[in-house]
């Protein structure tokens, strides 16, 4: 049996264009003939609210996102099956042949932190060309920033302990790969996932499994192949049958210099502290004790006090620990009211209950205090009036082109990204940290009041105007 996947485009990569919903494509030909789809528009892509409890988010697939759009295209064999399901009229379909993204991102970088209104993606472009993106960008978004939010809470929890990404197996194999990136941007060490690795070149590790043990006739002879192949600072899986048995006979193989052990069943915790207690009655003082078992960032804070070296991270992380999405949408928030280049935009905005948006485009910036901490997000429009800042605060702008006149505009490096992470996750004082249910620490809608005057206002002109080109 075949499974189809969609053909590549005449580069040989996989098109993205029908990663879209119907709709788009409807709301797209109504667009047309209303003439709708030719007037400069702007979306923006944000939350309403964290995850309950959540005191912040983390941005990941912003990079992913951009490429999807570079490859937004509508193949030959993409328009003859949107020719036979025929809901759409012949002129929207060559508007579709000849469809490539021509308009600007401009987003946060990958690694940033984000709160609630954070206009975390803006597309600048015509009402159409924006419009048909929805899909795709919201669900890259959606399950990047879903994992690296989690991913930074269980990072935080392990603290200098070393963490792996081993999740894999418990979600989509393509989605696997993107949530190893996502994890690694917000601090997870290192991902079981080899295509992660080739694709990302993020570093790649693993330990062993007890099919492993049970294939081999005794576990003395697992052990003793293990040796054989990897030396003796190869990790040892001590539980499949018995954990104090399992790690008398694998510090007997090894000897003292044996590298690690795993722990994957039991009370975590105590049998962490057994183990540790044993190894170092046998001399193996300086062997790892690593552990896995369904872990999240409140089962690894439990075992703060346990001698554990690494902690496994599988289903929990990528999953979004209990969040499986940023609950990101796409709105509307600009549009002119006729097709002119240089026509007026004008702010739009939903106001029904709970659902609701400020209409115009914004500018986001983080205030950092005299003892860099975080204190502030401003997302402003151009007729807000900032208040004056302390003379010793700065902003810091939170916005960058991605793509102008649909060309993208900055190369992806995974361990820059995870490297800004790390810089802005240490501006969030320690209470906005804690994984125990708080509130937002930022509010993103904060900002707007009296005029303010000298350097600050001048940086924050200079912001828009690099935002806008």
């Amino acid at each position: 049996m075949t499974i189809w996947t969609a053909p590549p485009g005449p580069d040989g990569t996989p098109g993205t264009a029908l990663l879209t919903d119907h709709y788009e494509l409807t709301a797209l030909d109504a667009a047309r003939r209303s003439g709708i789809a030719e007037h400069r528009a702007t979306f923006e892509l944000f939350n309403r609210g964290l995850p309950v409890g959540r005191r912040y988010g983390v941005v990941a697939g912003i990079a992913r996102a951009v490429d999807a759009v570079a490859r937004f295209r509508f193949h030959d064999d993409d328009l003859e099956w949107l020719r036979r399901r025929a809901f759409l009229t012949e002129g929207t379909l060559e508007w579709l042949a000849d469809f490539r993204f021509r308009g600007n991102l401009t987003g946060y970088r990958d690694g940033e932190i984000f709160f609630p209104y954070s206009p975390i993606l803006t597309v600048d472009g015509t009402f159409g060309e924006a419009l048909v993106l929805e899909t795709v960008l919201l669900s890259i978004l959606n399950h990047d920033c879903a994992v690296a939010s989690a991913a930074a809470r269980m990072d935080v929890a392990a603290g200098d302990r070393a963490t792996i990404e081993g999740g894999g197996r418990r979600t989509h194999p393509e989605a696997a790969v993107d949530a190893a990136l996502a994890a690694y941007i917000a601090g997870i060490d290192v991902t079981s996932n080899l295509e992660a690795g080739r694709r990302f070149g993020l570093p790649t590790a693993g330990t062993t499994m007890h099919a492993f043990t049970l294939a081999h006739r005794s576990e003395a002879d697992a052990f003793a192949a293990q040796i054989d192949a990897f030396g003796p600072g190869t990790t040892f899986l001590v539980d499949t049958y018995d954990t104090e048995t399992g790690i008398r006979r694998a510090v007997e193989a090894a000897g003292p210099g044996i590298g690690a052990i795993r722990i994957d069943s039991g009370d975590i915790g105590e049998e962490a502290r057994r183990a540790r207690a044993l190894l170092d009655e046998l001399g193996a003082t300086g062997c790892k004790i690593v552990v896995s078992g369904d872990l999240d960032e409140f089962k690894v804070a439990d075992l703060a006090d346990a001698p554990i070296d690494r902690y496994l991270l599988g289903t929990r992380l990528v999953t979004g620990s209990g969040a499986p999405t940023a609950e990101l949408v796409y709105k509307l928030v600009a549009i002119a009211d006729d097709a002119a280049v240089d026509a007026p935009m004008r702010p739009v905005a939903k106001t029904s209950p709970g659902k609701g948006h400020r209409g115009g485009r914004k500018v986001a910036t983080r205030v950092i205090d005299g003892s860099g901490h975080a204190v502030q997000e401003r997302v402003l429009v151009a007729s807000d009036v900032p208040d004056e800042l302390p003379t010793d605060h700065f902003e810091r702008g939170l916005q960058v082109p991605w793509m102008k006149a649909g060309e993208p505009q900055r190369p992806f490096d995974a361990d820059a990204a995870r490297a800004h992470h790390l810089t802005v996750r240490n501006e969030l004082p320690p209470e906005a940290l804690r994984i125990d249910p708080g509130p937002a620490f930022l509010d993103g809608n904060r900002g707007h009041g009296p005029a303010r005057t000298g350097a600050n206002r001048e940086a924050h002109e200079d912001q828009k105007e690099v935002l806008q080109g």
